[in-house]
């Protein structure tokens, strides 16, 4: 037995290493997700994900439900750091195009038990206005 090593160098995101507990995934830049593309949230709603920030810039959108509706925030993500997004929160992230992430999540989570919200015009304008 020995060392492996995992990587990823295209667009978008991809599992890089999966067991029965957790899973590891590499996210670049993906037009989706550029300033310009975004246009949903998704939130998981049994588990937690984290997102490290390895190169590049990202800005971590999140909404929180509220009675006159969903309320954005956004956080700049900073190099080497560890970014908890809690189980149920509505979230998004915003790179560019020399972005490279990493994500660790329960192997359990998948889009059985995770949500997907279109946004309207508004609220991407909403999005793109506080991710500036």
């Amino acid at each position: 037995m020995g060392i492996k090593t995992y990587e990823f160098n295209s667009q978008g995101m991809e599992r890089v290493y999966e067991n029965e507990k957790w899973l590891v995934g590499i996210k670049n830049w993906k037009p989706e997700n550029d300033i310009t593309g975004v246009n949903c949230l998704e939130r998981h709603n049994q588990t937690d994900e984290l997102f490290v920030l390895l190169s590049g810039g990202c800005v971590l959108i999140y909404a929180n439900e509220t009675e006159k509706g969903l309320k954005f925030n956004a956080v700049k993500m900073e190099p080497m750091k560890v970014y908890q997004i809690p189980a149920r929160l509505w979230h998004n992230t915003i790179t560019q195009k020399e972005t490279k992430m990493v994500l660790v999540e329960d192997s359990s989570t998948s889009m059985d038990n995770s949500d997907i919200l279109k946004l309207s015009e508004t609220q991407i304008e909403e999005v793109q206005a506080i991710a500036n």
